[in-house]
C-alpha cells in the first residue's frame, strides 16, 4: 500500500503534579543542598492526526522547572500543526528554531521532549509495533534494578524489607543511596543490604554528586569489597576529569550522566572516558531523537547503558541498545498510567502493546493543574 501523507491536527499539553506518598531524601538533602522531594511535575503531550492516529509523550521535573517546561512548550507547540507526524527529525529542528533564543539545552529542550516522545509513540502505534521493535530491538527484556526502595529517608531495616519485596517481584538488582556526611553510616547501610540480599544479587550505590574527589576515592576503595555493579554519581555531574580519574583508580565501574541536559554535555563525558556506564535521561536531554544520537556515540565508545528514571520510555530505548543494558525500576509513576510493566527473573519485559504501551489514567487527569490545546480537537 503506498504511503498516504498525514498531518498533525491537534496538540494538547497538560501539566500534572504527582504527589509522593512519603517525602524523599537523598544525599543532597543531608548535605543541605536541597529540600526533601514531595512531588514530581510532569509535562504530557497528546498528539492527534488527520488520519486518526494518536501519540502520548511525557517529560518531568523534580523540585523545580515544571512550570518553565510547560510555559516554553506552550510557546512552540503550535508550530507542529499541519506537519507530517512521521517527519520527527524535521519537527524537532522546527521546534528548536521556534525557541532558539533560549538555547538548545536545559528547559529549552526538556520542554520539547514530551512532544518528541509523543511523535515516536504515534509512529510506533501507526506501525502496530512496540516502540522497541520500531527502533530495532536487540532483546525482548532488559535487566532491571530497583531504586525507589533505597532512599536515605528510609531506615536500614526499611531498605532491606523493600529490597526483599523487589526481588520477590522479579526485579534483578538493588540500588541504594549513599553520600551522607557520615561516610561510616553509608558503609554500614551498604554492608547491611549486601548481607541481607546475598553476594549474588547485583547491587549498586548512588552518591548523588555529594563527594569531592578525595572522598570519592577513599570511600570508593572501601566499597570495593562489596562487589558492586557500579558507583553512581560520586562527583559533581560536570566534573568529567574527576570521574575519569576515579574510573581509572577503582575496579568498581563508575556510572553517571543523569543530570546532564544535552547530548553535547554527554559528549564531554564520553571524550574524557569519565564513566563505564552512561546514564542519559531522554526527557532531560530533549527526547528520543536526542537519546538515539547519544546512544550511537556511547556504543561507539564501548560504554554500557543504564538510562535514568522514566522506565516507561527507557525500557524501549534500552532494548534497542546493542550492548546489554540496565533499566531503572521506579514505582512512583504507576498512578499516571492504566498499564503496568512486567518484571520476571530479574528482567523487565518489553510490552507487546504498540507504542510506549501506556495510556493516560483518570488519576493523572485528576492531578492535572493546567492544559492548553492547539489545532482542531
Amino acid at each position: 500500500m503506498p504511503y498516504a501523507p498525514d498531518a498533525i491536527r491537534h496538540v494538547k499539553l497538560s501539566t500534572v503534579t504527582l504527589p509522593l506518598a512519603t517525602p524523599i531524601s537523598d544525599a543532597k538533602v543531608f548535605t543541605g543542598r536541597q529540600k526533601p522531594m514531595v512531588e514530581v511535575v510532569f509535562l504530557f503531550a497528546e498528539i492527534a492526526t488527520e488520519q486518526g492516529h494518536e501519540g502520548l509523550g511525557f517529560g518531568y521535573s523534580k523540585r523545580a522547572g515544571g512550570p518553565a517546561q510547560f510555559a516554553h512548550a506552550k510557546e512552540v507547540a503550535e508550530a507542529m500543526i499541519g506537519e507530517d507526524p512521521n517527519d520527527i527529525a524535521k519537527l524537532y529542528n522546527k521546534l528548536l528554531w521556534a525557541g532558539a533564543s533560549v538555547g538548545r539545552s536545559g528547559v529549552a529542550t526538556q520542554a520539547l521532549a514530551a512532544l518528541d516522545i509523543a511523535l515516536y509513540d504515534l509512529k510506533a502505534k501507526r506501525a502496530g509495533l512496540p516502540l522497541a521493535k520500531l527502533l530495532g530491538a536487540h532483546r525482548d527484556s532488559v535487566r532491571t534494578y530497583n531504586t525507589s526502595g533505597g532512599f536515605l529517608n528510609a531506615s536500614l531495616e526499611e531498605v532491606k524489607e523493600r529490597a526483599s519485596r523487589s526481588l520477590e517481584e522479579g526485579i534483578g538488582g538493588i540500588k541504594i543511596k549513599v553520600g551522607l556526611p557520615d561516610s561510616s553510616e553509608d558503609l554500614r547501610r551498604v554492608a547491611g543490604v549486601r548481607e541481607h540480599i546475598g553476594a549474588d544479587v547485583p547491587m549498586m550505590v548512588d552518591a548523588n554528586q555529594q563527594w569531592d574527589r578525595a572522598t570519592a576515592l577513599r570511600i570508593g576503595r572501601k566499597l570495593e569489597e562489596f562487589d558492586l555493579v557500579w558507583i553512581e554519581e560520586p562527583l559533581d555531574a560536570y566534573d568529567a576529569e574527576g570521574h575519569a580519574q576515579l574510573a581509572l583508580a577503582l575496579d568498581t565501574p563508575i556510572a553517571t550522566g543523569e543530570m546532564l541536559a544535552s547530548v553535547s554535555e554527554h559528549e564531554r563525558l564520553i571524550q574524557a572516558r569519565a564513566c563505564d556506564i552512561i546514564q542519559p535521561d531522554a526527557p532531560r536531554i530533549g527526547g528520543i531523537t536526542q537519546f538515539l544520537r547519544l546512544a550511537t556515540l556511547a556504543d561507539q565508545a564501548g560504554l554500557d547503558l543504564a538510562p535514568h528514571f522514566a522506565m516507561e520510555i527507557h525500557l524501549h530505548l534500552a532494548a534497542a541498545y546493542p550492548r546489554e543494558p540496565w533499566v531503572e525500576h521506579f514505582d512512583w509513576l504507576d498512578p499516571l498510567f492504566n498499564e503496568r510493566l512486567e518484571t520476571k527473573e530479574g528482567r523487565m519485559l518489553v510490552p507487546h502493546r504498540p507504542g510506549l504501551g501506556v495510556t493516560f489514567s483518570e488519576q493523572a487527569r485528576a492531578w492535572t493543574t493546567d492544559t492548553v490545546e492547539f489545532g482542531r480537537a
